[in-house]
């Protein structure tokens, strides 16, 4: 009988030069990056995962070469079966490493991706979608809500609006660019789309706490469903606890909390009514899992955060899908040939059919994505 054990493991960086750069209230994306991972098995079987690598904007080759000079070889030999213990004994393998080397969050989020190639792969050989495959209950099925991110600094109401029209009823638009930009942004927006459309903005960590107090008093008027990352991901507990007590406004965030502690702290201090893990940055699906069970447990709602590939897409809404029809996935409202040309869902009323296609039910071209292949 062939052998389940890794065989080997393939990485493929792509970027893509882009017109109008993707701005942040951190950082200016000039390029769209993706890495993304194929694990394959001595029996010929594969799974795909994808890297976290929006930033730095070299960030996609250099964990390439992690992957190809350090992963690899872990991998190699090993099982593929029980993803949730393989990325666990990795995490344990490469802990000290990444303490001495300055990074846990490159090997995190190279482990995110393994373990979703990994849960991939477990759903083409029992020949069932992830959604189901993931499922905890029987509230898991094949629709998921979604929402349309990455809206802004620019043309924010006239893209809100492009997107309206492409099936989306929810949006995000980005804040922390000055108190007047931000504003009027919101302005143009509840104009463009009605005081009843669902629209959450994010900081990107922008402001200080004293800072966020007066930027969300000025915000809430317009009643957004959340507020994302107002501060620093590290700011102390307390400061999140009293932002979250006197702001007036739901907070959110969880894109750049690492480790099932940092999360499971963050949902027992109760100052996030939306959590938001990010399968490439830490976890891959096994991980995210267990925060979606934790802030059930807590009463907080599961949103997975995505801003990448087409393969990391996939992946973010079979979880959210697998943990039932509760929460939002975000989509991308950005141009990226590398999401739109891998897996792009086209949402119906706000909400995406996933499909019954086995694992992430994904299968990149590789030749056509060729075009933007860049060696590492």
């Amino acid at each position: 009988m062939p052998s389940t054990n890794v065989d080997r493991i393939e990485s493929r960086v792509f970027r893509v030069p882009i017109a109008n750069p993707v701005r942040t209230s951190f950082g200016t994306m000039t390029s769209r990056p993706a890495l993304f991972l194929r694990v394959i098995a001595e029996d010929g079987a594969w799974g795909w995962g994808e890297v976290f690598c929006n930033f730095p904007q070299v960030g996609a080759e250099h964990r390439a070469r992690l992957v190809d000079s350090l992963f690899a070889p872990l991998l190699q030999g090993g099982p593929t079966q029980d993803p949730p213990r393989i990325r666990e004994r990795l995490e344990s393998q490469v802990r000290k490493l990444a303490i001495q080397c300055g990074e846990p969050g490159p090997f995190a989020q190279i482990i995110g991706a393994i373990d979703q190639a990994l849960w991939d792969m477990a759903g083409r050989r029992a020949a069932q979608p992830l959604w189901k495959l993931l499922a905890t209950g029987p509230e898991g099925g094949n629709r998921v809500r979604v929402y349309a991110s990455g809206l802004g600094p620019s043309d924010v109401a006239r893209t809100a609006v492009a997107k309206r029209d492409e099936g989306y009823r929810a949006f995000k638009f980005k804040v922390g660019f000055g108190a007047e930009k931000d504003l009027a942004n919101f302005t143009e927006i509840r104009a463009a789309l009605g005081d009843e459309a669902v629209v959450m903005v994010d900081a990107n960590q922008a402001w200080s706490p004293d800072e966020a107090l007066k930027r969300i008093a000025e915000l809430a008027p317009f009643r957004p469903l959340w507020i994302e990352e107002p501060i620093a991901a590290d700011e102390p507990i307390p400061q999140w606890d009293d932002l979250a007590r006197r702001c007036g406004a739901p907070l959110a965030a969880g894109e750049n909390l690492r480790g099932l502690d940092e999360f499971a702290d963050a949902l027992a201090a109760e100052y996030l009514g939306f959590i938001q893990p990010d399968v490439a940055k830490w976890g891959g699906l096994s991980g995210g899992r267990d925060v979606a069970l934790l802030a059930r447990r807590h009463g907080a709602t599961f949103c997975p955060h995505w801003l990448g590939g087409g393969i990391g897409l996939a992946a973010s809404l079979h979880l959210r899908a697998a943990m039932g029809p509760d929460g939002y996935a975000e989509v991308d409202a950005n141009p990226n040939p590398l999401r739109e040309e891998v897996f792009m869902p086209a949402p119906a009323d706000g909400w995406v059919t996933l499909s019954d296609e086995p694992g992430l039910g994904v299968e990149p071209d590789l030749a056509r994505l060729e075009r933007f292949r860049v060696s590492h």
